[in-house]
């Protein structure tokens, strides 16, 4: 009887237990060692995984929803954080970012036929792996206090690579879709609606709450009270519209910041909700890899990721001198952008919880790399930022 209850007890506690755990181990190997936090919260949710902690599952209501909302106040931040006339000065930015993203497909579908996987399993791949994760980029960036060319290029391009990943995965659906049914109104439908709502409604939730943010005069607290109720209140319609949340946060966070409405540095991680979203999200991408799976796709995952990673610093690399930087640093760059994990796995998710058969298989052959990217992303993007001087880590 004592030995039930215990079992019980351990399971209503998992995840508090375990997001406890997560942000004791970030706060500690951080200060031992410069882990980076967001490492720490994934390697107890890996952990936790392989002990098959009771209750520590995904299957619990709600969840998804949360790490949505998690995820869409990052993009939110991200969109903040871009400067759209930046593109107008330096063009050769927004271009890198595209024809980097380009090659990035390009490359590991080639790559991924190395491996005998079905063509729609290659492109989806490909599609994800164009991103580069905000939760892990900005979340390390954040940490560090980092500012600079070079971080502000990250930036940039982390923003640029998520919104191709998108329309590329949404393109991927669409053929699958024709390819399957034959519809093409559902196919158009799954790819350029979706796509285009999406922009449209973060586009005009932006406008409306800068309106009402100038209109009513709040203060800083209350500004980033009201943007975190507004991503909560997208996040909740674009699951109801079946459209994608974490475009339309990006595309709202970009629209605040062009409607000139001021967030300080220190709000626009919004606060201690913030942070605890934060090592919610990580532990919760963590729990979602299965080890069986990570062990028959570990090999697949290290070829890609060094096929995704060289794409990436070879295309920085060679436009550095054209886009206003040098060498080195369009290298350091080109590594910062390695973390893909979170953003990736959550749209693969969304994808599969809106009837797309294949996101399953899909997830299960990204095993392997998902973990090697969740643990040793934020690591290179933490040293790349370090060397290039624009951390108050380097400056100290």
């Amino acid at each position: 009887m004592v030995h039930t209850d215990f079992a019980f007890l351990l399971q209503a506690i998992a995840w508090p237990l375990a997001l406890l755990i997560a942000w004791v181990a970030g706060e500690w190997l951080l200060e031992r060692w410069h882990v980076p936090r967001v490492t720490s919260y994934v390697a107890v949710g890996l952990i936790g995984g392989l002990i098959n902690l009771p209750g520590l599952t995904t299957d619990i209501p709600g969840l998804p929803f949360l790490a949505n909302v998690a995820l869409a106040l990052v993009l939110f931040e991200l969109g903040y954080r871009m400067n759209l006339r930046w593109f107008r000065h330096n063009p050769w930015v927004l271009v890198l970012g595209v024809v980097e993203s380009l090659a990035t497909f390009g490359v590991v579908y080639w790559v991924s036929g190395w491996f005998a996987l079905p063509v729609d399993h290659r492109l989806i791949i490909a599609s994800l792996s164009i991103s580069a994760s905000p939760a892990g980029v900005l979340r390390v960036a954040n940490e560090l206090r980092s500012t600079g060319q070079a971080t502000e290029r990250v930036l940039h391009l982390c923003a640029i690579n998520c919104l191709m990943s998108v329309l590329a995965l949404k393109l991927v659906v669409a053929y699958w879709t024709l390819s399957t049914s034959g519809d093409f109104v559902l196919a158009a439908f799954n790819s350029v609606h979706v796509v285009g709502t999406s922009i449209a409604v973060g586009g005009l939730l932006g406008v409306a709450v800068s309106w009402m943010l100038r209109l009513r005069g709040a203060h800083e607290r209350g500004v980033t009270v009201v943007f975190a109720l507004a991503v909560v209140l997208l996040t909740t319609a674009a699951y109801g519209l079946m459209l994608s949340p974490l475009l339309a946060a990006l595309t709202f966070g970009i629209v605040a910041r062009e409607r000139r409405v001021h967030l300080s540095s220190a709000q626009r991680d919004f606060g201690t909700a913030g942070d605890m979203l934060s090592v919610f999200l990580f532990v919760y991408i963590a729990s979602l890899l299965t080890w069986t799976d990570v062990t028959h796709t570990f090999v697949l995952g290290v070829v890609l990721i060094l096929a995704r990673t060289v794409t990436k610093v070879l295309c920085n690399l060679a436009a550095a001198r054209l886009s206003g930087i040098s060498e080195r640093k369009g290298v350091l760059t080109g590594l910062a952008l390695t973390p893909m994990s979170a953003f990736a796995i959550l749209l693969i998710e969304q994808t599969r919880l809106y009837g797309f058969e294949p996101a399953v298989q899909v997830l299960a052959a990204l095993a392997g790399m998902m973990l090697l990217q969740e643990l040793f992303g934020p690591v290179v993007t933490q040293r790349s930022l370090m060397a290039a001087n624009e951390t108050h880590v380097t400056k100290e």
